[in-house]
């Protein structure tokens, strides 16, 4: 069995995710989705507010069911915490962790780095903005790294930072109602706005 680990800040998700999971989903047995909170990053919602997000995301996804789920029970902030719930909970199967490409240079320095490169395979993603570096990948190679990247159709960003700002777009239906119902978002601190999002 293939799994695939993605774990996100998910603050908020939005299409680039959608579309990312939905081409997971045709790689892969299983897609482990969770959010947990980075240690690199300011969040502006709570976590249970993200899962809750996640999930309302997942839910409209046109996948087979069963094959994109949430797993609460992966968060950690630490990835390499994640992939050791993971191979708890699925000792046989093969891991793969998928990472934006922003985040290849970052890799060797993270956490118990090596270990990681021990558990799980390396998916990058591309995205719009960030090149891929032969020499970054070759250090993830030098530290024993199996690091593939992902043949997706087309780049998605997956950043959440512009979905934060006022002219926020792009968000699933079901994710722009959940912000809207509970507040989420404030512009800047010296706006009273909320989160503008475009009406379908």
């Amino acid at each position: 069995m293939q799994i695939a680990l993605f774990g996100t800040s998910a603050d908020p998700p939005h299409q680039g995710h959608c579309a990312i999971l939905c081409w997971l989903a045709t790689r892969f047995d299983h897609v482990a989705v969770w959010t947990a909170n980075n240690p690199f990053k300011a969040h502006q919602t709570d976590l249970a507010d993200r899962f809750r997000m996640l999930e309302l995301l997942i839910a409209d996804l046109n996948v087979p069911p069963g094959t994109v789920q949430l797993h609460p029970e992966l968060s950690h902030m630490r990835s390499i915490i994640s992939i050791e719930r993971a191979r708890q909970k699925w000792p046989e199967a093969e891991l793969t962790l998928v990472i934006g490409a922003d985040l290849v240079h970052q890799l060797p320095h993270w956490y118990q780095a090596q270990e990681i490169f021990e558990a799980v395979k390396i998916l990058v993603v591309p995205r719009p903005g960030y090149s891929l570096a032969d020499s970054d990948f070759k250090e993830l190679q030098r530290q024993g790294a199996v690091v593939e990247v992902a043949a997706t159709p087309k780049q998605y960003d997956v950043s959440s930072s512009q979905y934060r700002d006022a002219e926020a777009a792009e968000l699933p239906p079901a994710v722009r109602a959940y912000i809207e119902q509970n507040h989420l978002y404030s512009c800047p601190e010296d706006s009273r706005e909320k989160l503008s999002v475009r009406k379908p």
